[in-house]
């Protein structure tokens, strides 16, 4: 079961009041929305990049990505190629955002002018002057990260900065949601998948329902493979024609 994301209203205690009132309200209402319809992970994603051009103020592009421990970071969902471009490893096979660092630590990170802060080097060669990273979940190996993009400096202001996390808060309920789903449906379809594999062995070896199991687990233990994947075997092999 993943790990649950909570959000309550003490998170934004440092955020003012918007003065923005029903248009800002109106906007995060209808990306909800759009975030709830999605089925999947990956869906969920998708729609966040390219809501996040939307709703954040200064916004051009904007991917998501997700860096596992000291692995290079996946970019999962982009609205452009240039974020792909972006957010891909260095000739030297660092990665070129090492602001991203900090949202192990903090929920946002700022990246005002590329040309002029540490760490901006690679999206200045792509014509990148600003970035806006917010956390959308964390684990103990596990970032994933949205990333905002604009061509001209200090693009993102205090503003951006508080819709943004009110965004990424709804993209991280989101993601919970399609993730339980998601696993949920996995679950399900390994269950009838591993019902149908004893049910073949029942017919075959004439065996009770218990003992075609145990027969199951045994040879899944003895081949080193997965339960799931030795039920697929024996179901797809008794689907092929004689």
């Amino acid at each position: 079961m993943p790990k649950r994301f909570v959000v309550t209203a003490s998170e934004f205690s440092d955020l003012p009041p918007f003065s923005a009132g029903f248009e800002l309200a109106e906007a995060l209402t209808a990306a909800a929305q759009q975030l709830h319809d999605t089925v999947t992970p990956n869906s969920a994603m998708r729609t966040a990049a390219r809501l996040a051009v939307h709703l954040l103020p200064g916004a051009e592009h904007a991917g998501v990505s997700v860096l596992d421990g000291d692995s290079h970071p996946r970019t999962v969902a982009w609205t452009d190629e240039i974020v792909r471009a972006a957010e891909a490893p260095g000739a030297d096979g660092d990665r070129q955002q090492p602001y991203w660092d900090g949202l192990w630590h903090r929920p946002v990170v700022r990246l005002d002018d590329s040309e002029t802060e540490e760490g901006g080097g690679g999206l200045a060669d792509l014509g990148l002057r600003s970035a806006l990273a917010l956390r959308l979940r964390t684990d103990r190996r596990r970032l994933t990260v949205l990333t905002a993009y604009a061509r001209r400096p200090r693009a993102f202001d205090e503003a951006a900065t508080r819709i943004g996390r009110l965004f990424t808060a709804h993209v991280s309920l989101a993601l919970d949601s399609t993730t339980v789903r998601e696993q949920l449906t996995e679950a399900m379809r390994t269950r009838d998948l591993i019902g149908q594999a004893t049910g073949i062995l029942m017919e075959r070896m004439n065996m009770d329902a218990a003992e075609a199991f145990d027969s199951l687990v045994r040879a899944s233990q003895r081949e080193n493979v997965k339960l799931r994947d030795l039920a697929r075997r024996i179901v797809d092999a008794s689907n092929r024609p004689a």
